[in-house]
């Protein structure tokens, strides 16, 4: 048998250490929200009056941020910078889950707007320090999503095409970094280019007043296309790529292109592309059409994925879930910890205070009792 069995078998655990850090990467985000000031451009810009959990908006706001960027995708998860000595590194005092939901079930549209306000201020300023294009050209892609949601009671929850009950946001992000410049949220039933043409006004204004002064192009799928959008930015004076849907009169327009105007473009090592130009309706529709010449690679599941699932189902219990592998990395795999030995005995310090310290010392156990194969 393997030694490194018995190294395993004999490492004790103990959730005792009270100067971890639950992730090391959150003194990065903390440092960079220190500079842009999001904790005091909250308490201006975010303003609840008399309704419940209206006091220090800003630690709301960033105990929420900085659970995500460690990973959480739910209230509970904010319990994780409690634990250890993580508070120390955010530079503000983390606020409990409750106090949280209370703060975010007291939000109308209108407060919904004041921290659009908010997120277009700290965009600016991140532009100011660097970030932004300047005068450079910025290509934006506009899109929506579907955000699914658990619960029949979800204000906008609805089913739409994917028939996945949940919103159905319209989102605009930074094609070169992917940071997200605009969003909008909306009912899920919504339609896909649902409210677009105010969303691209909003968008122009936000991009010029926070310092983008350089030639701008959108770019979207089918969806989106429609007279009424393209004459809105034309309007704007902002370039577009819109994909165009196969209608009667764009396949003629493609059937027309001469056989000699294809010109190759590079592809898949198995494939070949051509790209052509024509005309429809004054614009110019830049056409791509591809042909397979070899077999179709066959998709796997990697060993890495089947242990995070074999985790969940050996050591904890739990069937297969959509989200489960995303919450083990959180609660269970992402874990620091600090190894001492003493007297011949191996132990793994973790942070204190980790609220799924009892569901990992579980796992454990039962992976423990697992023979070894023969």
């Amino acid at each position: 048998m393997p030694s490194s069995h018995v190294v395993l078998d004999q490492v004790d655990t103990a959730f005792d250490d009270e100067h971890a850090v639950a992730s090391a990467r959150l003194l990065l985000a903390a440092t960079l929200a220190e500079r842009l000031g999001i904790e005091q451009a909250a308490d201006q810009l975010v303003d609840l009056g008399g309704r419940p959990g209206a006091a220090r908006p800003g630690r709301k706001l960033l105990t929420l941020v900085h659970a995500m960027v460690a990973g959480g995708d739910g209230i509970d998860d904010v319990e994780l910078l409690r634990c250890g000595s993580t508070q120390a590194v955010l530079g503000h005092r983390v606020m409990a889950a409750s106090t949280v939901g209370t703060w975010l079930r007291s939000f109308t549209f209108g407060h919904v707007r004041q921290l659009d306000r908010l997120t277009e201020a700290i965009l600016g300023r991140a532009w100011a320090a660097g970030a932004g294009p300047g005068d450079g050209p910025l290509v934006v892609d506009v899109d929506s999503t579907i955000c699914e949601v658990h619960g029949y009671h979800k204000q906008s929850a609805g089913y739409g095409y994917t028939h996945t009950l949940g919103s159905h946001p319209l989102l605009a992000t930074r094609a070169d970094t992917g940071e997200v410049l605009h969003a909008r949220l909306r009912k899920g039933a919504a339609n896909t280019a649902r409210g677009i043409a105010r969303f691209v006004d909003e968008l122009v204004a936000r991009l010029r007043r926070a310092g983008a002064s350089g030639e701008l192009t959108l770019r979207a799928d089918s969806g989106f296309w429609s007279a009424k959008l393209i004459r809105r930015l034309r309007g704007h004076r902002v370039r577009y790529s819109i994909t165009v849907r196969q209608i009667k009169a764009v396949r003629a327009a493609i059937a027309a292109i001469p056989e000699a105007a294809w010109v190759p473009i590079a592809s898949q090592p198995d494939g070949a592309a051509q790209v052509a130009e024509t005309g429809y309706q004054g614009d110019r529709l830049i056409v791509r059409r591809v042909r397979n010449q070899g077999e179709q690679a066959q998709l796997f599941a990697t060993l890495a994925r089947n242990l995070i699932r074999w985790i969940a189902a050996l050591g904890l219990g739990v069937g297969d879930q959509q989200t489960v592998a995303k919450t083990l990395r959180r609660t269970l795999l992402h874990l620091p910890g600090r190894l001492t030995r003493s007297a011949r005995q191996w132990t793994l310090h973790l942070p204190a205070g980790w609220p799924w310290a009892h569901s990992f010392t579980m796992a454990l156990a039962r992976l423990r009792c697992i023979p070894y194969p023969t």
